[in-house]
Order: C-alpha cells, then sequence, then structure tokens
C-alpha cells in the first residue's frame, strides 16, 4: 500500500502555507477527510492497515475513534477487522463515551484516528476507555507525523510523543514535514499568510 500516493490521487496531500494546531507552519499538510470521501479508497487503505494489524496476532474487540477526525477512519478498521466501531467524544480537559455506548470490563480496545502526530487525542480516547475498566491494546492510524513510532518503522519517537511506549502504534507510512515557529516561518517572511485548512477553529 502505497499510503502516500493515495492521498495525492485524493488531492489530500496539500502543498502550500499552513496554520498546525501546535501552532507551527508547514509547507505540506494532510487532509484525511479528502482519501476518505470515496468508500472504495477508504475500504482499500483500511483493508491494508487491518492486515498488519492481524499480521500482528494482537486480538481487537471493538475500534475506539476520537471524533471527529477519527470517526470514519476508526468505522472503516472495525468493518475491514469484523469488529464493532464506537467513538468518544470531547469534554472539558478530556474525552468520554455518549450515545449509549459500551465497554465492558477487560475489553480489547484500538484506538483509531486518521491522522497520529503527537498522539495527544489519542491518549485523550485511551485514559477515557481505560477509566471504564476496558484495556488499550493498540493505537492505529492511516498516517504517522513521524513524532511516534509506528510498527516496522525505522523512526524513533520524538520527545513530543505522548503515545504510551508499551502499546503497540500502527500505521501505514511516516509523513516528516518540516514545520517552523511562526517567528523562524520562511513564508512568513515573504509575506505569505497561513491558512488552516484542519476541522479544529
Amino acid at each position: 500500500m502505497n499510503i502516500e500516493q493515495e492521498y495525492l490521487d485524493a488531492q489530500a496531500l496539500l502543498e502550500g502555507h499552513f496554520l498546525l494546531a501546535s501552532g507551527n507552519h508547514s509547507r505540506r499538510y494532510l487532509q484525511s477527510a479528502k482519501v476518505l470521501e470515496d468508500p472504495k479508497r477508504a475500504e482499500l487503505i483500511c483493508n491494508a492497515l487491518a492486515e498488519m494489524i492481524q499480521k500482528s496476532g494482537i486480538k481487537v474487540d471493538t475500534v475506539c475513534a476520537p471524533a471527529l477526525g477519527g470517526v470514519l477512519a476508526g468505522y472503516e478498521l472495525a468493518r475491514s477487522l469484523g469488529v464493532r466501531s464506537i467513538f468518544v467524544e470531547k469534554k472539558e480537559g478530556g474525552m468520554e463515551l455518549r450515545r449509549g455506548f459500551q465497554v465492558n470490563k477487560g475489553e480489547n480496545i484500538l484506538i483509531c484516528e486518521d491522522i497520529i502526530t503527537t498522539g495527544g487525542s489519542a491518549m485523550k480516547a485511551a485514559r477515557a476507555i481505560e477509566e471504564l475498566g476496558a484495556n488499550v491494546v493498540a493505537f492505529a492510524s492511516l498516517a504517522n507525523r513521524g513524532f511516534c513510532k509506528r510498527e516496522g518503522s525505522t523512526i524513533e519517537a520524538k520527545e513530543e510523543c505522548q503515545l504510551s511506549s508499551n502499546v503497540p502504534f500502527f500505521a501505514l507510512d511516516d509523513f516528516t514535514f518540516e514545520m517552523y515557529s511562526p517567528e523562524e516561518c520562511p513564508m512568513c517572511k515573504e509575506g505569505s499568510v497561513a491558512i488552516k485548512p484542519g476541522s479544529k477553529s
């Protein structure tokens, strides 16, 4: 699976001047919603991710995604794995399970995002699930932004990574884009204004 090509084909690997959720700026941006809007492409990508997870031998009962960004990826991955799909939603200081979703004590949960950067949202989802007595057995995303170490990659975890080091992380590839602080951003120095393409306001 060439996940970079899938992003390119979906016009989801953007080039420009972008303001990231971290406050940093970048010339490139992954817009996973564009990849997942095509159900056939979403199925193909998530089947490849599911195959990696199945080969690991990890038992997954349920896939849980942080809303909103992870919901489509989580649903498609759950479908590929043949398990149920749930999601957690934001509350002040963290996330919580709503809408009648329940998990059982000892249930094996995989936390799925569309993209994992530092893993902050994934960890909030994991804490919400663990507080209910379930086990978080793995993290997964379509793409890894290179801050955390995924299974099968030579890239080591960086200081900013928030994922639990003792829980495996599966993704189809690493995307290590150069980032700049606003003060050091070369595009800003050229007079360009950063745009914020993500879902977070």
